[in-house]
């Protein structure tokens, strides 16, 4: 089944209209979350059939909340893809191991991303 709900959860309102623009023109309905607590109100609204989480964000940040969504029951079938400024590789290893499918660095290549969209799709 192809992907056409996503979730970006970004505290940058640059980054959201950026990434909100790049996957509109590509056909996926996209909803934004600033922060951990948006992102919670946003999967209990309406379940999203992909996630690209921010690492950087105040409060609870990306690694804790891609960990606390994959460990949810009803949550964990969707594919988390983190899209961080954070390009070490233990970053990239950690955050695969909070449970996010792929990993990808900012500023964000648009045909990289959605080439790894429709992988998971």
């Amino acid at each position: 089944m192809a992907i056409k709900k996503v979730l970006i959860v970004d505290d940058s309102k640059t980054e959201l209209m950026f990434l909100t623009e790049l996957l509109q023109k590509h056909g996926f309905l996209v909803r934004t979350a600033e922060n951990s607590d948006e992102a919670h109100k946003r999967l209990t609204d309406e379940k999203p059939e992909l996630i690209l989480m921010d690492v950087v964000m105040p409060g609870q940040n990306g690694f804790q909340l891609t960990r606390s969504i994959a460990r949810t029951p009803e949550y964990a079938d969707i594919p988390i893809i983190i899209c961080s400024s954070k390009n070490l590789e233990t970053d990239r290893v950690w955050g695969l191991r909070q449970g996010a499918r792929d990993y990808i660095t900012k500023p964000v290549n648009a045909a990289e991303l959605i080439a790894k969209i429709k992988a998971l799709g």
